[in-house]
């Protein structure tokens, strides 16, 4: 799944996503019961109760006779100008909610799915392996389809920004930036390994070893640079600092004390800084351009106000479209038609309300927290929960001045990574097996 999710165009049509949804509904009954612990219990009735307040929305925007909300009056207004009696409805678009259940169910059944599969060790990693491999296979289609036209076979006289199989280069940056924070992580434990495991032939030993750093290190520069050929600046700057949680998350129990960390840290902001300015020209460039988009700003200012009118169920879940061009502010030029919030947060609680959106924070707050725990704990498979850390805040910070984690391909990596990483945070089940034989 988190190898083929971004390879249909990010996995964007509703066929493609109910497809998905299915083999992940079916991934979740399957899972072996006998590895979830009590933390993975924990989770999943966590994940009941996003599932259940998101029924309540569902249910207030779909129902004839809802519970608590009140129809939107556009209905009644409609009603007046035709006269002629229409059955109202809290959403602004009748059963649009129902449409929109897929990539949001697609998301939490790969969270689930990571949660129960990834209980075990073996598995986790090799998810980690399967998204870094996939991640590079698409990172080099990408940069052959920037620099050459497809069309002619040649080179193309200036690279298109890369886009690869997503549907635009900033869900793209994204994601690549998240395989190459994976690749990273895996770079940094074979460094680490080479203290404990060496073979009896030190030389054959330091070619093996030679050979797979070279590797690892190829694969994560070649997602990196589709990274930087995105040339998204909010893509291209979350990716470096996932680069610096993932480091300092990997080697904390390494570092003294806050100072080590605090000292970590800088030092990688400061490198990623010198590797923005020194490898990433044309993302540089573009930030001289200005940092501050107004139109966004006021797109921000529009969707605030959609809150404020409609806080407690929203305008329906898949709605913002039919709902925006009525609070378009004259500061957004009439060219094109905005049918996204550029926020995935903002979008949420306009289209679900304010108490949905506050429990989807609070969840992301405790699996960040449950994630910084395992990084904190763990001296075997740290590598886990510090690549669903880094790979989960990226995708956050960067959904907040976008859209990257409403596009179902890029969501069921990151929500399937995410449901493993926390799934490693706590004793592994394999190892409480063996303990208890």
């Amino acid at each position: 799944m988190v190898a083929l999710a971004p390879l249909p165009l990010g996995s964007t049509e509703p066929a493609t996503v109910a497809i998905w949804c299915i083999v992940l509904g079916v991934t979740v009954i399957l899972a072996s019961a006998l590895e979830i612990r009590t933390p993975q219990l924990v989770f999943i009735g966590l994940a009941a109760v996003l599932a259940l307040m998101y029924g309540v929305v569902l249910h207030e925007q779909l129902s004839v006779h809802p519970w608590f909300a009140s129809p939107h009056p556009i209905w009644k207004e409609t009603a007046d100008l035709l006269q002629i009696p229409i059955e109202p409805s809290v959403s602004i678009a009748r059963n649009q909610p129902l449409f929109a259940i897929g990539a949001p169910l697609a998301a939490l059944l790969s969270f689930l799915s990571g949660l129960l599969v990834g209980a075990n060790r073996i598995r986790a990693h090799r998810l980690l392996h399967v998204i870094a491999w996939s991640g590079v296979a698409y990172a080099i289609y990408g940069i052959a389809i920037a620099l050459v036209d497809p069309a002619t076979g040649i080179f193309r006289v200036r690279p298109i920004p890369l886009t690869s199989t997503l549907v635009n280069r900033n869900t793209a940056a994204v994601y690549f930036g998240a395989c190459s924070v994976i690749w990273l992580l895996l770079v940094c434990e074979q460094i680490l390994n080479d203290r404990s495991n060496r073979d009896a032939s030190r030389i054959n030993h330091q070619q093996l070893w030679l050979a797979r750093f070279v590797l690892l290190l190829t694969m994560m520069v070649i997602c990196l640079l589709a990274t930087f050929m995105t040339v998204s600046r909010a893509g291209v700057s979350v990716s470096l600092l996932g680069f610096v949680v993932a480091v300092v998350g990997f080697l904390y129990r390494d570092l003294v004390g806050r100072r080590g960390v605090f000292i970590a840290v800088g030092a990688g902001c400061g490198l990623a800084l010198l590797t923005l300015y020194f490898l990433a020209g044309n993302v540089v460039a573009r930030f001289y351009e200005g940092v501050i988009d107004h139109t966004r700003l006021s797109i921000y200012r529009s969707t605030l106000q959609m809150i404020a009118d409609r806080p407690w169920f929203g305008t329906g879940p898949g709605t913002f479209a039919s709902a925006f061009p009525a609070y378009r502010s004259d500061d957004i030029s009439m060219y094109g038609i905005i049918d996204r919030a550029h926020s995935t947060l903002l979008e949420l609680a306009a289209e679900a309300g304010l108490p949905l959106a506050s429990i989807v924070v609070i969840g992301w707050m405790i699996a960040f927290g449950v994630l910084a725990h395992g990084v904190r704990t763990r001296r075997r498979d740290r590598m886990i929960p510090a690549a669903a850390l880094s790979v989960g805040l990226l995708a956050a910070l960067h959904s907040l001045v976008d859209f990257s984690l409403q596009i179902p391909g890029f969501a069921i990596v990151v929500f399937g990574l995410l449901g493993a990483g926390m799934a490693q945070s706590f004793l592994r089940s394999d190892t409480y097996a063996l303990s208890k034989g």
